[in-house]
C-alpha cells in the first residue's frame, strides 16, 4: 500500500492530490490540441475537465492492484498547477507499476516534468516496493520518449500499429526501469 503524506516536496515543486478548485488550472492544458494530440482523448471542454478533476481528486493512494495515484504538480513560484503525474499499480504479484504524466506546454523546457516523474519513480520503488515501472507513449511523441530516457528508463518495445485511436492506427513505445537500475542512479 502507498498512502503518501501530502504535500510531497521536491526541489522546485509540490505534488498533492487534486481538488475541485483545480479545474481552471487543469483546463488550461487539457483543452489544448497540442496536449491531447498524443492522448486517448480529444481536447476537453470545461465540463469534461471538471469531471476528470473530480475523478483524479479521489486517486490519492494505492491500496490494491489496479489503483491509480494521480497528483497535481504545483510550481509554488507560479502559484499554479503545471501538470499531473500518476502511478498505476499494475501487478501486485510482479510488483509492477506504470508511470504517466501530462504537462502544460507553457511550462515545458524547465525540467519540471522530469523532476515530478522522478519523484513518482521514487514513490513506486522506495515507498511501494515495486520491482519494475513502465511508461508508454505514442511513438510520435518524441518529447515523452526523451523524458523517459532522461529518467534512466530503457526502450523495451516499439509496437507497430497496435492501437486504433481517434480513427487512426498508432505505434506505441514502451519504456521500463527496474528498482536495481533506479538505485544505481540515485
Amino acid at each position: 500500500m502507498l498512502r503518501p503524506d501530502y504535500p510531497i516536496k521536491t526541489d522546485r515543486l509540490l505534488l498533492r492530490p487534486f481538488t475541485t478548485d483545480d479545474t481552471a488550472d487543469v483546463w488550461a492544458y487539457q483543452h489544448q490540441q497540442d496536449v491531447a494530440r498524443y492522448l486517448l482523448w480529444e481536447p476537453r471542454d470545461r465540463d469534461q475537465v471538471r469531471d476528470a478533476v473530480a475523478q483524479m481528486a479521489g486517486e490519492t493512494r494505492l491500496d490494491a492492484e489496479g489503483d491509480c495515484l494521480t497528483l497535481a504538480v504545483v510550481a509554488p513560484e507560479l502559484g499554479a498547477i503545471v501538470g499531473q503525474v500518476e502511478l498505476v499499480w499494475r501487478s501486485e504479484k510482479h510488483r509492477e507499476g506504470e508511470l504517466g504524466y501530462i504537462f502544460n506546454p507553457d511550462h515545458q523546457g524547465r525540467g519540471l516534468a522530469t523532476e515530478a516523474a522522478r519523484e513518482v519513480l521514487r514513490l513506486g520503488f522506495e515507498e511501494l516496493g515495486l520491482h519494475r515501472i513502465i511508461g508508454r507513449c505514442n511513438a510520435l511523441n518524441t518529447a515523452s520518449a526523451r523524458l523517459m530516457e532522461r529518467l534512466g528508463m530503457r526502450r523495451e518495445a516499439h509496437f507497430v500499429q497496435n492501437a486504433h485511436v481517434k480513427g487512426v492506427w498508432r505505434d506505441e513505445l514502451v519504456y521500463a526501469i527496474l528498482r536495481s537500475e533506479w538505485q544505481d542512479r540515485v
